[in-house]
Parts: structure tokens; sequence; C-alpha cells
């Protein structure tokens, strides 16, 4: 597989993804139930895509390499499925306002905006890791991974944090 080929599908999915979800976070579904049981499913997805990132780690540095391969792409759908059941939930929901007060407010928008942010850099980062991996391209491969673990663990624990911060609030 030619990685160069996907340079450009990388970039376009890196913008499109971020956008579409925007937009389609401020569209609301007319005479629709809430789909209020979502949150609590995606906040465990999340949870697991963690844990499953940590494993895949291990299991590489212990040889493991089809398990490995396994892991990631299992982390992969997971990660895509979070963002369905995130959107189809925001489009069928209003936000939930955040009720803390006092220093918990301010700690509970750091982990929030920087969980946005870069919730929106590993989009690139793990496609780039991916198609390194699909390319064989095993030391371009680690020398990314070592950027984009710590980034989409951070992702995946704040992702958990946010929905653990917010959930007393909903409705």
């Amino acid at each position: 597989m030619e990685e160069k080929k996907y340079n450009k599908l990388i970039a376009i999915l890196s913008i499109a993804i971020p956008l579409v979800v925007a937009a389609l976070f401020g569209i609301k579904i007319p005479n629709v139930e809430p789909l209020s049981f979502l949150p609590p499913i995606y906040a465990t997805v999340n949870g697991l895509t963690a844990v499953l990132l940590i494993l895949a780690v291990w299991a590489v540095k212990n040889g493991k390499a089809k398990l490995h391969e396994k892991l990631m792409k299992t982390c992969i759908g997971l990660s895509t499925a979070f963002l369905v059941m995130y959107v189809a939930y925001h489009m069928t929901s209003d936000s939930t306002p955040f009720g803390g007060e006092g220093w918990i407010r301010y700690v509970y928008y750091f982990v929030l905006i920087t969980h946005i942010l870069l919730s929106i850099v590993i989009i690139p980062l793990v496609l780039v890791t991916f198609v390194r991996a699909l390319s064989k391209r095993f030391d371009k491969h680690k020398k990314i991974a070592r950027i984009t673990f710590p980034i989409w663990l951070y992702v995946a624990i704040t992702g958990v944090v946010v929905y653990l911060m917010i959930s007393p609030y909903y409705m």
C-alpha cells in the first residue's frame, strides 16, 4: 500500500469529520424521542477504548503484533461508534449545562476544552499512524504512534471524566 496516496484522504477526513460533527451538533431532529440512554454507553465505549489502547501497547511491546493490530482496529471501530452515538444524542437532546460551582467548574471546563481540542487533533494522527502500519512502514509507524498513543488515551479517558462530571446534571 502506497502511503502517499492516502494523505489527501486523511487531510479531507481530518477537516470534514470535525466540521460535520459541529454542523450536526447544531441540528435537532424534530419530534424524536431524546436518546438519553446514550451518554453512559458512549462513556463506557471511551473507557473501553482507553483500556484496549493500553493493552495494544502491551501487546506490541511483548511481540504480539497480530493482537496489537486487532486491538488497534477495535479501538478505531469503538471511536467511530462513539462518534456516531455522540452525534445521535446531540441531534435528539439539548446540551446539558454543567451545574458545578467554584473551582470544580474550572476543572470541568479545562478537561472539556482539552478533550474537544485533542479529539480534533487525534483524527489525523490516528489515520496517519494506521496507514503507516498498513503500509508496513513500522519505523515511521512507531515514531508517530509515540505521539498518537498518549493523546488518544487522554481523549478516551477525559471522555469518561467529562461524562462523570456532567452526569449528575442530566435531566
